[in-house]
């Protein structure tokens, strides 16, 4: 009865102790979901000349794995409410691994659309958002730099993946590397089963305000009778405030979609998803189309991961700042501006020099970015409705991940055409001028 009582209280966030193991399993997760998604990229030249396709048909795939991940967000939130983040995340891993290790296996780019970008997709959905909201719960004081150590995992993976799947791609071919990605992503069961869940004192999760015109009261009954009727009246208050609770819950998980400042950042995050995937789908074969070498064009996204590290945990100390907590939306605008910014440079850029800057300023602030999602999430909603509110954000990442990169692949495919039209069309008038000078001479 004790333990029961207890429980039921809940306790403070740690900020620490297990929650350290919390990060660290949620760090893992991020490599294995958004540092193998990023790693993508590295196969679409592969895919591109095995199954003779184009810039926009290759792109599809990437485009599914990070639709379908962002798209089944709330699924995965749903699950980790219901039942438990560490199914979810357990479950999860599951079916990324099987669907890896069913893509090495690809007869056509339509097979892949389904294994990995729909299958590994789904796993990488049911494991991404409760991992993350399980952070958030176990952290108060030190979220923000909880969540710039957890999220810095898609940076790390980045970094070194990015080389490693190079080197598989040489030694074993584009199937062995994804059959190895396959046995890599099956940690993420390890991961899920670290998701030891806590619950917090009503308190702390500052549940909304009972709503009186909808009849339900949060004043117990007090029975005045007998003793048989007082136990009667007191066992029929009690299942009308479980079923009123259980009815009161399902109604206030998605509450916070009907507060302004949520509406805004769910806005931002809409815009932003637009373009902000497009670098790490095409930063490998831009590079390759200007000139760079494949180990440079790798090294490239081994950078903007290592950058992404710095960014992540650098932006997440100093958010935690006393003189910066309340300017945490500020932070966060000043990083998406900056991701802008050198988005607008790219097609600057023809050298691999060049790139490397690019690299370095894009990796730093998408780092920041990322470490900052749910942290002012958390701000804007609270503890209580993060997960959920997490699985909405992610959500409306999805229609621009799936869209942007065969918008993006189009464009590249214009842009390449009109080089390869430049280029000829000087080279013919080089080649005229020499035949007018050689007459002329004559």
């Amino acid at each position: 009865m004790a333990q029961e009582r207890k429980k039921k209280a809940g306790v403070l966030p740690p900020d620490g102790g297990w929650g350290w193991m919390i990060v660290a399993g949620c760090f893992v997760v991020t490599v294995c979901t958004r540092a193998v998604t990023r790693c993508i990229s590295i196969f679409f030249v592969e895919f591109q000349m095995h199954f003779a396709r184009d810039y926009s048909g290759t792109a599809w795939i990437h485009s599914l794995v990070d639709c379908t991940t962002m798209l089944c967000a709330p699924l995965g939130s749903l699950i980790g409410n219901h039942l438990s983040c560490r199914v979810a995340v357990i479950l999860g891993g599951f079916l990324a691994s099987i669907g890896l290790v069913l893509s090495s296996f690809a007869t056509s780019l339509e097979y892949l659309y389904l294994s990995l970008g729909v299958l590994t997709g789904l796993g990488f959905a049911l494991c991404y958002t409760p991992a993350i909201a399980m952070v958030g719960i176990y952290f108060c004081e030190r979220k923000s730099l909880a969540y710039g150590i957890a999220m810095s995992g898609s940076g790390i993976g980045t970094f070194i993946l990015a080389p490693v799947v190079q080197m598989l791609i040489e030694h074993y071919s584009w199937r062995g590397a994804l059959l190895i990605l396959g046995g890599l992503v099956s940690n993420l069961c390890v991961c899920g089963a670290l998701l030891r869940p806590i619950t917090l004192k009503e308190e702390e999760a500052c549940p909304l305000p009972v709503d009186s015109e909808c009849g339900y009261s949060t004043k117990p009954l007090v029975a005045i009778s007998p003793a048989e009727e007082k136990q009667l009246e007191a066992e029929r208050s009690k299942q009308q405030r479980d079923s009123k609770q259980r009815c009161l819950q399902s109604m206030q998980e998605y509450h916070f979609l009907l507060m302004p400042d949520f509406l805004v950042l769910a806005g931002s995050f809409l815009f932003l998803a637009s373009g902000c995937s497009l670098p790490f789908v095409y930063l490998v074969p831009y590079a390759l189309d200007v000139g760079v070498s494949h180990h440079h064009a790798a090294f490239l996204m081994s950078i903007l991961g290592v950058i992404d590290i710095v960014g992540n945990i650098t932006f997440g100390w100093l958010t935690d700042r006393r003189c910066l907590k309340k300017y945490r939306g500020i932070c966060y605008m000043v990083a998406v501006g900056m991701e802008g910014l050198c988005c607008f440079l790219i097609p600057l850029l023809h050298t691999f020099a060049l790139l490397v800057p690019f690299s370095v300023l894009y990796g730093y602030f998408d780092g920041a970015y990322v470490a900052l999602i749910p942290v002012v999430t958390s701000d804007v909603v609270g503890t209580t409705y993060l997960s959920s509110a997490l699985g909405v954000v992610y959500f409306l990442h999805a229609i621009p991940y799936l869209v942007s990169p065969p918008i993006g692949g189009k464009w590249q495919q214009l842009h390449m055409h009109s080089l390869s039209e430049a280029f000829m069309s000087e080279k013919y008038r080089i080649l005229t001028e020499g035949f007018k000078e050689h007459f002329l001479y004559e």
